[in-house]
């Protein structure tokens, strides 16, 4: 059974810092592409990073690029979400994922077949 666990979420002040990790288990995910959505009250899920399972760089949602960084342990099975500059927009639930199938690009919530159960951050003004 695959099972991804995020951790790391909290309430932090404008500017603070947070990072996110997910640990995924019942399967192998180093060929897979992993990301991170967020979902805010009253709204949609939305795509915030994910992250090649084949060495190709990082994809960023424009509102997240230059503040959130993510990063994969595949040893460990285990993607982390570095976030920076945190503003109160950045408040959502976040939700790592995994893509459907390996060796390909996966960036839209249909792309992705694996969820955590969420993690709460909430950023203060």
């Amino acid at each position: 059974q695959v099972q991804l666990v995020e951790s790391g979420g909290g309430l932090v002040q404008t500017g603070g810092s947070l990072r996110l990790s997910c640990a995924a288990s019942g399967r192998t995910f180093s060929t897979y592409d992993m990301g991170w959505f967020r979902q805010a009250p009253g709204k949609e899920r939305e795509f915030v990073v994910a992250i090649s399972g084949v060495g190709l760089g990082p994809i960023y949602a424009d509102s997240v690029k230059g503040r959130f960084t993510i990063t994969r342990d595949n040893a460990k099975n285990t993607e982390y979400l570095q976030m920076n500059s945190l503003k109160p927009e950045d408040t959502a639930v976040y939700y790592c994922a995994a893509a459907r199938v390996p060796f390909r690009r996966a960036t839209t919530v249909g792309d992705f077949g694996f969820w955590g159960q969420g993690t709460q951050v909430s950023v203060s003004s």
